[in-house]
């Protein structure tokens, strides 16, 4: 087995390198907290509201942080067992990378003063006083710490979600390369438009409370870009064209893996209050649970209907395509709209998830519950969105439809959707096809064929199912290049 560092792997020793020491190379004094700010916490000055948000969003970023672990057992599940393991180190060093370009370059670009394209300032999150959503500036905000740890989740739980049109045959490497562009510039550049004082929220009052647009539909555009590149999986589709079922190994780990995701949910939501003071979180609580309950009924009612099963993947699907869905809205409407925008994703994702698969690849569905069901999420603010949180949320911006009888905010939904989809798509789709001209992005036949456990990391998720026993107690052990071709066989068409 060629080693992924050896022949056009030697870029990812420099892209490492890289990484790990720009900031040891240029941080200096500007990455120290302000003295100012220290010295009056040391002395208790700091108010008490704003110790209170900042505990507040620390909880809720772990909760988005515990995503990971539930979107890993999810992807897990859904894998056969000859690459359940790939999963782990795909996480940690995503989650890792993601940590050191969202400190060096990413939060600056996504929250720091700049222009209505992107921040210029606060390298490092070096400065406080860079941030105008971070106390001092934001009175009664958070510290810039906990506002970096919040948004870094975000960006984090955005590049893991790229991956899931990947599974089972994308090179290790590809995910270190992506990472440095994804986080430290692709999804800072988005989260600045919307989220920060960029063009799109300030000019045209596009509401994403939580990130359907910002998170899922980034994500997703990325995937797609993935996907078109690398293909699907050998023996997917058969010779005239139709998909072949390629079930995952472990349905109750996909379950556990939803419950967690959802759990996390909680966090993604109402943290994005940046608040606990002002009583909006336990309703958004309220929101975010029925829009997720309404997406597992619509999803597994549809199924019921089609094929007269309750599918186990479609219900978890409709969990996650609901709780989607309600995250840009989660702020900005009354609690009745929860369960219809909830049931409506739910009804996509199944027909999504179905059509999708005739074509394209998608192991996980990332394309139909994080892209459609994303979309669908943005534009039901610009039916939905209620004035009075609307402009409590976001000054300047519309109520819905229902509300107010025009077409504004679903005419800035809409072009913030098609604007975010077409920068990401095509700044994403230019890394990965030069990747894959310059280093690859996909593995041999031979090596998708023993699985990327074996063949990547040079060892089994699963080894007692892999290995002869003789091997497995240290009698005779082969290198892990000669084990492959002795998996079990996914494609008839390849036996070696």
């Amino acid at each position: 087995m060629r080693s992924v560092f050896s022949g056009k792997g030697r870029i990812l020793p420099a892209v490492a390198m890289v990484v790990s020491l720009i900031g040891i190379a240029v941080c200096a004094p500007a990455a120290f907290a302000d003295e100012t700010i220290d010295q009056l916490g040391f002395v208790g000055k700091i108010p008490t509201e704003v110790g209170l948000n900042s505990a507040w969003v620390v909880l809720c970023g772990c909760l988005v942080m515990f995503m990971q672990g539930g979107l890993a057992m999810v992807e897990v599940g859904f894998v056969r067992g000859k690459n359940a393991g790939s999963i782990i180190p795909k996480f940690l060093v995503n989650f890792s990378l993601t940590a050191a370009l969202f400190w060096a370059v990413g939060f600056a670009f996504a929250f720091g003063d700049g222009n209505p394209l992107i921040g210029t300032s606060g390298w490092f999150v070096g400065s406080a006083k860079d941030f105008a959503l971070a106390w001092p500036r934001y009175t009664n905000g958070v510290t810039v710490e906990a506002l970096w740890w919040f948004q870094f989740t975000f960006c984090a739980i955005a590049l893991a979600i790229v991956w899931g049109t990947t599974l089972e045959r994308i090179k290790f490497g590809v995910y270190i390369i992506f990472a440095v562009f994804f986080a430290g510039f692709i999804y800072p550049v988005v989260a600045h438009w919307i989220f920060s004082d960029g063009w799109l929220r300030t000019d045209f009052h596009v509401q994403d409370f939580a990130g359907s647009i910002v998170v899922d539909v980034t994500a997703a555009a990325a995937a797609l870009a993935v996907l078109l590149v690398l293909g699907p999986r050998r023996g997917k589709y058969g010779s005239d064209g139709r998909a072949r079922a390629i079930p995952g190994h472990n349905m109750p780990m996909f379950g556990l893996g939803i419950f967690i995701l959802w759990l996390g949910w909680y966090g993604f939501n109402p943290g994005s209050t940046l608040t606990a003071l002002d009583g909006r979180f336990p309703e958004i609580v309220l929101i975010t649970t029925l829009a997720g309950a309404f997406g597992v009924l619509a999803a597994v009612g549809l199924m019921w209907v089609r094929s007269k099963t309750f599918d186990i993947g479609m219900s978890g699907n409709g969990a996650i395509a609901g709780l989607v869905a309600i995250t840009g809205p989660a702020g900005y409407i009354d609690v009745w709209a929860a369960p219809i925008i909830g049931a409506v994703a739910g009804v996509i994702v199944v027909q999504g998830v179905l059509l999708i698969d005739r074509k394209i690849d998608d192991p996980i569905g990332v394309l139909s519950a994080h892209g459609l069901a994303g979309v669908w999420g943005a534009l039901s603010l610009g039916l939905f969105a209620a004035p009075r949180l609307a402009q409590y949320n976001l000054p300047g911006s519309h109520g819905g439809l229902f509300y107010t009888g025009t077409l504004t905010q679903l005419g800035s939904q809409a072009l913030a959707v098609v604007v975010v989809f077409v920068f990401v798509f095509a700044s994403s789709y230019a890394v990965f096809f030069i990747t894959d001209k310059v280093y690859g992005i996909r593995v041999s036949p031979a090596q998708e064929n023993a699985g990327l456990d074996i063949s990547e990391h040079g060892m089994y998720g699963y080894p007692e199912q892999f290995i002869p026993a003789a091997e497995l107690f240290g009698e005779a052990i082969a290198a892990a290049g000669e084990r492959i071709g002795t998996g079990p066989l996914s494609d008839p068409d390849v036996t070696a």
